[in-house]
């Protein structure tokens, strides 16, 4: 796709935030099976399929707009989730994996949610009916990153100190 303006960019974007949905879904089968904490585990699989409704619901509005689904692959968000699995093979202490996956997690939904915030921007910068379901996948990111961050707070973190 030839990026020519606001909208070209727009679509370019939405199909970087279907591709990192797609490659999120994947990557957290993994990080699930290798999280110790239950709590840390039940975040992680809630998210699974929050997760691919996002991927669906993306790849629905990029069809609705006339542009191919899998033009454009997020390369960013591929290296977050290189790290991520990095720490699942090289952390053995189950606490301390847990850790650095709530740490990796987070650096995940901090991305997730400034690409969001920038596609709601636009969304309704060009009066696109987007907006608002964009609005809901922006505020559901930020409920999983909340509970990644008191899980760290509360329990996981101290724990790994120990």
């Amino acid at each position: 796709m030839n990026i020519k303006d606001l909208h070209s960019l727009y679509l370019a974007e939405l199909q970087e935030a279907r591709s990192f949905e797609d490659q999120i879904a994947s990557t957290l089968e993994t990080l699930i099976k290798h999280a110790d904490d239950p709590d840390l585990r039940r975040t992680l699989e809630e998210d699974l399929p929050e997760t691919r409704r996002h991927a669906l619901a993306l790849g629905a509005m990029i069809e609705g707009h006339g542009a191919p689904v899998d033009e454009h692959s997020d390369q960013a968000m591929s290296a977050l989730l290189a790290e991520a699995r990095k720490w699942v093979g090289e952390i053995d202490d189950p606490v301390v994996r847990d850790a650095a996956l709530i740490a990796s997690a987070q650096r995940i939904q901090h991305y997730e949610i400034a690409v969001y915030g920038s596609l709601v921007a636009r969304a309704k910068q060009l009066v696109l009916d987007d907006r608002d379901q964009l609005q809901k996948i922006l505020e559901e990111e930020k409920k999983t990153d909340a509970q990644l961050t008191g899980l760290a707070i509360r329990s996981v973190n101290s724990s790994a100190m120990a």
